[in-house]
Parts: structure tokens; C-alpha cells; sequence
């Protein structure tokens, strides 16, 4: 036997004890226990707000369609208006598969954001895009809910803008979380990832 032979032998050997011991974990994890734990995730959860149109919206109205969800004001001078472009052009990529995506924008700052507000300010991106306020109490439960951080910061001469999370949130057509969405990216690599939820 050569020495090359010996070497490949003793990789292989190493590859399948390996993989042998990484079997018998898994199977000891999966086979003590009778059934699947379900984890329930700590990011979302139900929400009644109010849309654009003036409407009603909760948890159960979004669901059946998986959501990008993304917290922002219509006050914020760059994130927010740059990544509601990024959402329309992802949907705009999905093609007629966007019709089967949610993204909603939930305001931060409900008392700037009106109904009306949200309306004038959504009209400068995709049609699909659904805007969502209410009162203060319901914005800080859903932020709450989806670990949002969002704080007035008294601007020089009087006024306001918010600090906020800025992570877009995948949630599947149920309501859970998945992960952050990426949308930093081309529009039609951001579809592909998506159309595996749809």
C-alpha cells in the first residue's frame, strides 16, 4: 500500500466514523423524545391596527400570505423611504407572484401618521404595500411584540424624529417569524428567496 493510498484511507475512514457518530446523535436528540417540541417564536404576535384606507387591520386579515413587515415613520429622511423602494422593487421582481406576498409599514409614530398620512405617503411605491397606525398604546404592543425599538428625539428649534429598528421582518403565511429579510440586494435574487414561502 502506498502512502497516498494510506492517507486517503484514513480521510475516509475519519469521514465516515464521522458520520456514523453525527447519525447516532441525531439519533439519540430526535428518537428519546415521542413527538416534535413546537418553539414558539418570540417575534410577532396579534396586532389591531388600523390601515391606510382607514380600515380595520389585524393579525388574522394578513394572514395566508407570507409578510415583509418593516417599522418606520413617514417623517424619516432616508432608511425608511429607501427600503419601502427596496420592497417595491422586490414585488415588482416577484411578478405576478407578488399578488401572493404581504409587506406592511407600520408607523412608529402615530401621532404624526394618520390614516390619510400613510395614504399620501405610500401612493410613491408599489400599490401593494399596506401602511398600519393606531393609537399609541396599539403601536407599543406591536412593537413589543416584534422587539421593535423606537424612541422621540426632540430636534434644535422644536419638532421631532424617531429612533427605530430598521430590520425588515419575514414572516411565513401563518404569522411566524422566519428571519430578517435581506433586501440589501438585486431585486431578483431577494424574489427567488422569497418564492420558496409563497
Amino acid at each position: 500500500m502506498t502512502p497516498r493510498t494510506a492517507r486517503l484511507l484514513l480521510v475516509l475512514g475519519a469521514f465516515i466514523a464521522g458520520l456514523a457518530l453525527f447519525s447516532a446523535v441525531i439519533f439519540i436528540v430526535t428518537g428519546r423524545s415521542p413527538a416534535p417540541i413546537a418553539m414558539q417564536s418570540a417575534i410577532g404576535g396579534p396586532f389591531r391596527l388600523v390601515d391606510h384606507n382607514n380600515r380595520p387591520i389585524t393579525d388574522q386579515d394578513v394572514k395566508g400570505k407570507p409578510q415583509l413587515v418593516f417599522f418606520g415613520f413617514t417623517h424619516c429622511p432616508d432608511v425608511c423611504p429607501t427600503a419601502l423602494f427596496e420592497v417595491s422593487e422586490i414585488l415588482r421582481a416577484l411578478g405576478p407572484d407578488g399578488d401572493r406576498l404581504g409587506a406592511m409599514f407600520v408607523t412608529v409614530d402615530p401621532e404624526r401618521d394618520t390614516p390619510a398620512k400613510l395614504k399620501d405617503y405610500l401612493s410613491s411605491f408599489d400599490p401593494r404595500l399596506i401602511g398600519a397606525t393606531g393609537d399609541a398604546d396599539a403601536i407599543r404592543a406591536m412593537e413589543r411584540a416584534y422587539r421593535v425599538y423606537a424612541k422621540k428625539v426632540p430636534l434644535d428649534g422644536g419638532g421631532y424624529t424617531m429612533d427605530h429598528t430598521a430590520i425588515v421582518y419575514l414572516m411565513d403565511k401563518e404569522g411566524r417569524f422566519v428571519a430578517p429579510f435581506n433586501i440589501k440586494r438585486r431585486p431578483e435574487a431577494a424574489a427567488a428567496d422569497l418564492r420558496r414561502y409563497l
